[in-house]
């Protein structure tokens, strides 16, 4: 059993600091199944809790998983609910909330469903710190406050001085350092009182914090170390690298930015060591932020861009904000303009969804299987010549003298045989094994590149839906839409989870600025060009405070050349625009490419656009703005080419513009809402089951 135990140790964990005699003991007794089965049940939770949790979080997840399987093939709900929880706090370890959270509701539901007051109060606490850790401060609260209230009910103090703890942090996040300090020094008076030493450097960390951002730092740093002390005496890294960096970031504050590289330089290596994603992104920026003070510029951007790899990889939106702005400001300074926007776009874009907070796991096994017989069938062989040699004796004793050559020549023929026979088996055997070896190594080689190959295509999938996440935030919420274009409808159909085509608004001067664009491409393409076209349009009405529409395009298409010649190579990518300006009943538009329709009293008045887009051309000319006086009940239309170009029907032919034309035309009577209803259906009924080739932006407004 020890050698087993070794090999499963050096396989799966690696480890060399490990109380190994009480590990083997608790080992032993998981592998004995005669023991009763929660007996073993408590053995596999101890080696995946004590023994790798806070240090190996990958080994604790996989023991946990052992725990988990045993409990639901015996239908232990008890064990199966804490298996699932441990698996979340090694995934929250790591840094990777959006797991962590996933397996705590899991662990929850069945907590509540045995009514075990102590573990649902538990996972209350581990989901608000999710929230906490994602910047939802408000579910946080919510979450700390229920579990508290729990642990008050069941008297149990060292939860109760947790929850404090939890409680004081949210405080602390907001800023009222008084308050945090206050509930930290309850949890320190109660996790004291009952000799808990983890609990005790936590508060001494908290207390910390709260002294450090009241800029009183000589305070800050004695807590800090009186942390630092006890975290060493109980062998916990996770709290040796946190209270190392805060160390670190009080020596920010009193200017020793050497001092700064130090700490939280041996903080990342003991984070890197113990696979704390959130907490080696942390150290990386903290970093940075010296070599910024020290005038290492290029030692910064280094370290911003490790950390802001880490930060997208685990969606942590509100360290995303803080690292992008440093990234931004930094690369300023190296005049990279270009991605120094790029940085900039990025931390407002994080900013704004912070407020709006999807993943998938997959489990691992491992089987251990061993199979050779050619030993005993050899020994079997090799004993039964020796009886038949023995036979053969006893024969020739009552056989008469004149057969024994005539035995004794068969004999060596039956051996001549048997060993013949031998030998063809033997080498049977040893063509099969090596066979079944070569198979198994190219069977290991396709899985391996099966599983990278998913693992990649996950990594391509996620990225494409982060860039979704940005983008959708480009574009204007519909409660803005309604609230100055109430009687509207905007009709978006992406061809692809990103687009080239995207909608545009703002309001400046009493007037009302919208546009339906459509970029060069669709997809990943075209939703970059999208990026850099929108910023064009918001700063040519932002920085440059244009209204009239010919004037927005001639500064955008100003500034999306611009950015385009930064690159190496010749870029011609732009965008198709139609843009309008309302105030009151006054109606402005100009466009490239992509026209307006005014439809009034059942007629369609058509304004053709610029035979120019928004980009390279040659021999451009300033667009051209038209005015309309506007009457009541004018519909105003304008729209990307996506929906006319679809092929569809009974003949698979493009949908064209006659056919748009009589479609708005025969639906004037409906509500904007209702048009835009009929518009989809319309297309997706003539689309069928033919794939969708552009994207679609069609855009409604009645006066």
């Amino acid at each position: 059993m020890q050698k087993r135990l070794t090999f499963f140790i050096t396989l799966f964990i690696g480890l060399n600091s490990i109380a190994q005699v009480n590990l083997d003991s608790l080992w032993n007794v998981w592998n004995d199944k005669s023991r009763p089965d929660t007996i073993r049940l408590n053995a596999i939770r101890i080696i995946a809790w004590d023994g790798y949790l806070f240090s190996q979080p990958d080994s604790a997840f996989y023991f946990a998983q052992l725990q988990y399987d045993f409990a639901e093939s015996t239908n232990k709900i008890k064990w199966m609910a804490q298996a699932i929880n441990t698996q979340g706090i090694s995934f929250a370890i790591k840094g990777d909330s959006e797991k962590a959270l996933k397996y705590f509701e899991k662990s929850l539901e069945k907590f509540i469903e045995l009514g075990n007051k102590k573990e649902i109060a538990g996972s209350y606490n581990n989901i608000g710190n999710i929230y906490k850790d994602q910047g939802n401060f408000t579910e946080a609260l919510g979450y700390f406050e229920k579990s508290l209230v729990l642990f008050e009910e069941i008297g149990d103090k060292k939860g109760v001085a947790h929850r404090l703890s939890n409680i004081g942090l949210i405080f602390q996040e907001q800023g009222n350092y008084e308050q945090a300090i206050k509930y930290h020094k309850k949890s320190l008076k109660i996790s004291d009182e009952n000799g808990n030493q983890r609990g005790i450097a936590a508060a001494y960390n908290n207390i910390a914090s709260n002294y450090k951002n009241t800029t009183q730092h000589k305070k800050a740093l004695n807590y800090y170390r009186k942390a630092l002390h006890i975290f060493h005496e109980i062998g916990d890294k996770r709290g040796i690298a946190g209270s190392l960096h805060n160390i670190g970031t009080v020596s920010f504050k009193e200017f020793y930015y050497d001092s700064v590289i130090i700490y939280c330089t041996k903080s990342l290596n003991i984070r890197k060591e113990i696979g704390d994603q959130n907490g080696i992104a942390n150290s990386l920026n903290a970093i940075g932020n010296a070599h910024i003070k020290k005038g290492n510029i290029n030692d910064a951007i280094s370290c911003y861009k490790e950390s802001l790899k880490i930060l997208k990889k685990i969606n942590t939106l509100h360290l995303i904000d803080k690292n992008s702005e440093s990234l931004y400001k930094a690369l300023k300074q190296t005049g990279e303009f270009k991605e120094a926007l790029e940085m900039h776009e990025l931390f407002m874009e994080s900013k704004d969804s912070l407020s709006k907070m999807d993943a998938k796991k997959e489990l691992y096994k491992f089987e251990v299987e061993k199979e050779f017989e050619l030993q005993k069938l050899g020994d079997s062989l090799l004993y039964m010549e020796e009886i038949h040699l023995k036979s053969e004796q006893i024969n020739t004793q009552n056989e008469k003298i004149e057969k024994e050559k005539t035995i004794k020549y068969s004999l060596f023929l039956g051996m001549f045989i048997v060993i013949a026979m031998l030998l063809v088996i033997f080498k049977n055997l040893r063509k099969t094994i090596k066979q079944k070896g070569v198979i198994e190594q190219q069977k290991a080689q396709v899985e391996l590149a099966h599983d990278e190959l998913e693992e990649k295509n996950q990594e391509i999938i996620d990225s494409i839906i982060y860039a979704k996440r940005i983008q959708s935030a480009i574009l204007p919420p519909m409660k803005v839409v309604k609230e100055y274009l109430k009687e509207s409808f905007i009709l978006y159909k992406p061809k692809d989870v990103v687009a080239g085509d995207f909608y545009w608004m703002e309001q400046k001067n009493g007037k009302v600025l919208f546009a339906a664009a459509d970029c060069t491409g669709h997809g990943v393409p075209g939703a970059m060009v999208s990026v850099v076209c929108n910023n064009g349009l918001n700063r040519s009405v932002r920085e440059h405070g244009l209204t009239i529409p010919g004037e927005i395009l001639d500064k955008t298409r100003e500034i999306v050349v611009q950015e385009f010649k930064k690159s190496e190579e010749d870029v011609k990518d732009g965008m198709d625009i139609a843009l309008c300006s309302i105030e009151g009943m006054k109606l402005q538009y100009a466009g490239a490419y992509n026209p307006l329709w005014i439809i009034r009293n059942g007629e369609i008045i058509e304004t053709k656009a610029n035979k120019q887009p928004i980009g390279q051309f040659d021999n451009p000319e300033p667009y051209t703005t038209q005015s309309f006086d506007l009457e009541q009940g004018d519909a105003i239309y304008i729209f990307s080419d996506g929906y006319v170009d679809q092929f569809g029907g009974e003949r698979g032919k493009k949908f064209k513009a006659k056919a748009f034309r009589d479609l708005l035309l025969s639906i004037q009577d409906k509500a904007m809402e209702e048009q835009k209803k009929s518009i989809d259906e319309a297309f997706e009924t003539w689309k069928g089951d033919l794939e969708q080739i552009d994207d679609v932006c069609v855009i409604g407004v009645r006066v």
